[in-house]
């Protein structure tokens, strides 16, 4: 009895600790209001800092070049008259080349009607109908872990569909939001195929461990091993915080049904005109992917890189993807909503596409400030200011391997507060610290996890991601309360959980022994 009530007592500390969160940052401004000060701060930080002269050193990966090279960063103002001309001359720009905004607006061209025209609520309810419910979190959590193999797809398809897939379970939708989210983002390098973030972090630790030795080669294998594993550990961790705390949370502190989707089998079947147009569009689906598959096998197929034949690196496929993932979206719906009989033709179809641009009108104007701010930011060079200081800071610290380690993983998670791109980061910290961990005798490969753990887990709470702006408008079409804190409280128990967890499956690793990937050890031989 009283190890009950002493867990009752902790999860209640736990809730008033992250409504604490919640209500201080909801009482922050308005989004919009909030980006736009932010920038306005940025603007006035660096003009403090450049007068200042603060600057910091640092072997840094040229980016175009892949050469490593001492540089010296100085903050740059944008206060004086080359930073005024920047601003002025920059701001529609950043906004019309911030790079969630256009995957955003198409791919919900797409996800649009096939809300509107009910195939995506009649998909759920049959799938919700097959699905058993201790499965509906680890699924989705596994779903946005794998969708990082097709970069950032997950962000706008995967993230609005938890909603309604826990909407349709009767289930907090906000929730579903989370879970998503947490796969999505927080288990970011996670997964059990090779991705697109797998060469290009390779290619920079290569450059770094070359530093020490010549010709030593990182490959894009180098980690599958670790994250194969560190897949089933993400959905663990957030499959367990979903159910145990956050959406006990939401739901005001016991797991509760929510909303009308929760009124039993009425919410859940279809009527034998939806089903025959759910088949219908299915097939629609299914010979529109095939025949997308057909086209992109040919290893002459203009969807593939036309040097390396890769579907996957620099190729059409994947810098179009989000076309495809809008028309198999779209396709499926026309079909559905004209069996169904809720297009009667092509009028309605037009209608619900602009529609579709209407509901996004506060996410547009939100992305407006936001992409400003991150413009700002990465301009004054404040975030690789912020990584060199850092990176000389725990360079000196001089403790044991596994113990530096585990602080290097802190140190990337808290720059990652600050500067959003991974292969951005990786070109400040790989050159300082792959060769001196290899110095210790230990592999680029093992730096490079314990880079990625770190770069991952914190995506979920700072504004500064760029799709973060997006999910907080996502979560306000189930609450109009909920704003910046209520995402931070619902996404920080996610954060905390795959800091510690990763870490310890790292240390654990380390411990056995075990191969990092093909051929990747965790000492240099």
């Amino acid at each position: 009895m009283k190890q009950n009530e002493g867990k009752k007592e902790r999860k209640s500390l736990v809730f008033r600790f992250l409504n604490t969160v919640e209500q201080v940052g909801n009482r922050l401004p308005h989004p919009i209001t909030m980006f736009a000060a932010l920038a306005l701060f940025i603007v006035l930080l660096s003009g403090i800092l450049a007068a200042a002269g603060i600057s910091a050193e640092g072997e840094v990966i040229d980016s175009t070049t892949m050469e490593v090279t001492t540089q010296t960063v100085s903050v740059v103002s944008l206060m004086d008259r080359d930073g005024l001309v920047y601003m002025l001359t920059h701001m529609v720009t950043n906004f019309t080349e911030f790079a969630p905004l256009g995957v955003v607006l198409v791919t919900m061209l797409g996800v649009g009607c096939a809300e509107g025209s009910g195939y995506l609520s009649a998909l759920l309810k049959k799938t919700v109908s097959v699905t058993p419910a201790k499965l509906v979190t680890p699924m989705l959590v596994f779903l946005g872990v794998m969708s990082n193999v097709a970069s950032d797809v997950g962000y706008v398809v995967l993230i609005p569909l938890g909603a309604m897939v826990f909407l349709a379970c009767g289930r907090h939708p906000i929730a579903g939001i989370a879970a998503a989210f947490a796969g999505v983002s927080g288990g970011f390098s996670a997964n059990l195929l090779i991705g697109t973030l797998d060469p290009m972090l390779a290619g920079i630790s290569s450059e770094a461990a070359q530093l020490v030795s010549p010709g030593y080669v990182v490959e894009p294998s180098a980690n599958w091993y670790f994250m194969i594993v560190s897949t089933f550990l993400i959905v663990a961790l957030g499959s367990w915080v979903t159910d145990r705390i956050v959406e006990p949370r939401l739901a005001g502190g016991v797991k509760q049904t929510y909303g009308e989707e929760s009124e039993g089998g009425a919410a859940v079947s279809l009527t034998g005109r939806e089903r025959k147009a759910l088949r219908l569009a299915n097939i629609s689906f299914l010979v529109l992917a095939a025949a997308i598959a057909l086209l992109a096998w040919p290893q002459d197929s203009f969807f593939r890189n036309p040097e390396t034949k890769s579907l996957i690196s620099s190729s059409p496929f994947m810098t179009g993807l989000i076309v495809l993932i809008a028309l198999l979206f779209f396709v499926p719906s026309v079909v559905y909503g004209r069996v169904s009989g809720a297009y009667k033709g092509e009028k309605d179809v037009c209608a619900q596409l602009g529609s579709n641009m209407e509901a996004m009108g506060g996410y547009i104007a939100l992305s407006f400030a936001a992409a400003q701010f991150i413009s700002y930011f990465n301009y004054t060079k404040l975030g690789t200011i912020l990584a060199l200081k850092g990176a000389d800071v725990l360079g000196h610290i001089g403790a044991g391997g596994p113990v530096l380690m585990v602080l290097f993983i802190l140190l990337a998670a808290v720059i990652n507060l600050f500067m959003g791109s991974a292969s951005a980061k990786w070109t400040i910290l790989a050159p300082v610290f792959v060769p001196m961990f290899m110095l210790l005798g230990y592999s680029p490969e093992l730096v490079q996890v314990a880079y990625r753990i770190g770069d991952s887990a914190t995506n979920l709470i700072t504004p500064l991601m760029a799709y973060f702006a997006m999910v907080v408008v996502f979560a306000k079409k189930y609450d109009d309360n909920s704003g910046i804190g209520t995402l931070v409280s619902t996404m920080l128990p996610y954060c905390i959980c795959f800091l510690i967890g990763w870490s310890l499956l790292l240390i654990l690793w380390m411990g056995a022994g075990l191969p990092l990937g093909p051929g990747a050890g965790l000492m240099i031989s």
